[in-house]
């Protein structure tokens, strides 16, 4: 827990430096949504997010979350990303803090799971080898369907190549 403390800090001090290049003020309630998002180690809308902040304080607003959002993100402490836009053009946030990872998606259920690992070091290193790119930046989507997803599929299909029973004309179904 110390560790995450010392790097909420550091973030803490960012976002603070980041709010007075920008001429703002710094709050209770940007402090108070900046705290529950660290906390928070999931994808989360902005309707997430205010949504937890509600629970600690009823007097943040909806414009006040999301304009806090847009302050993290152009600090650079938050990623926005669409997940493959699975609810619709829905947009989700995530701290940078962590490692490089790709965001493995069901197409079926939405359920996101996070990848991290060498193959992504080694692609990093094939795309700036082979186009002499400095990777500042990468985001990784993968979409595709989970276990669950795959049997699920695999059963409607089952059922949608089964034989039906031939169907009585319109006439003869009235009268039965």
């Amino acid at each position: 827990m110390a560790k995450k403390t010392e790097e909420f800090a550091k973030e803490k001090d960012v976002f603070r430096e980041h709010i007075q290049k920008a001429g703002l003020r710094r709050t209770a309630q940007r402090d108070l949504i900046l705290e529950v998002f660290l906390r928070t180690e999931e994808h989360l809308t902005s309707e997430d997010l205010y949504w937890l902040v509600q629970k600690e304080d009823p007097t943040v607003g909806h414009t006040t979350v999301y304009r806090t959002l847009k302050l993290l993100k152009q600090g650079g402490l938050v990623d926005e990303l669409d997940l493959m836009h699975q609810a619709g053009e829905q947009h989700y946030y995530e701290t940078r803090r962590k490692q490089e990872h790709a965001h493995v998606i069901c197409l079926g259920c939405g359920k996101v799971e996070e990848f991290f690992g060498e193959p992504l070091q080694r692609l990093r290193k094939q795309i700036e080898t082979h186009f002499g790119f400095k990777v500042v930046l990468a985001r990784t989507e993968v979409g595709g369907y989970c276990s669950h997803c795959q049997t699920l599929r695999a059963q409607e299909l089952e059922r949608a190549a089964a034989p039906r029973p031939p169907r009585l004309p319109e006439k003869a179904r009235r009268t039965a």
